[in-house]
């Protein structure tokens, strides 16, 4: 049985930095791209951030864009998610998810795995 398992989530003040984590089980996503969703109240789910499966392509969210830093060790079958200077819109279910290919991509139709998710609070 697959499973991916997020970590890391919480509550911190604005400005504040957390490091989520995401580890998956029953099957190796080495070859396959990893991705960062999020789902705040009353909103939908948007990307978040992309990595490629050998980890040297990346996209984020331009809301994301040099507060966010996505990695993986595919010795761990794990990708994280480095969260500098967060901001209060930044509160939301983060969600990570495996896709059955290498390269990283925005859609979240493209991945097939997904996380139950892990909460993020930003006090302003």
């Amino acid at each position: 049985q697959v499973q991916l398992v997020e970590s890391g989530g919480g509550l911190v003040q604005a400005g504040g930095s957390l490091s989520l984590s995401c580890a998956a089980s029953g099957r190796t996503f080495s070859t396959d791209a990893m991705g960062w969703f999020r789902q705040a109240p009353g909103k939908e789910r948007e990307f978040v951030a992309a990595i490629s499966w050998s980890g040297g392509s990346t996209n984020y969210a331009d809301s994301v864009k040099g507060r966010f830093l996505i990695s993986r060790d595919n010795a761990k079958n794990t990708v994280y998610l480095q969260m500098n200077s967060l901001k209060p819109e930044d509160t939301a279910v983060y969600y990570c998810a495996a896709a059955l290919g290498p390269l990283p991509t925005i859609y979240a139709l493209r991945y097939s795995y997904w996380g139950q998710g892990t909460q993020v609070t930003v006090s302003s």
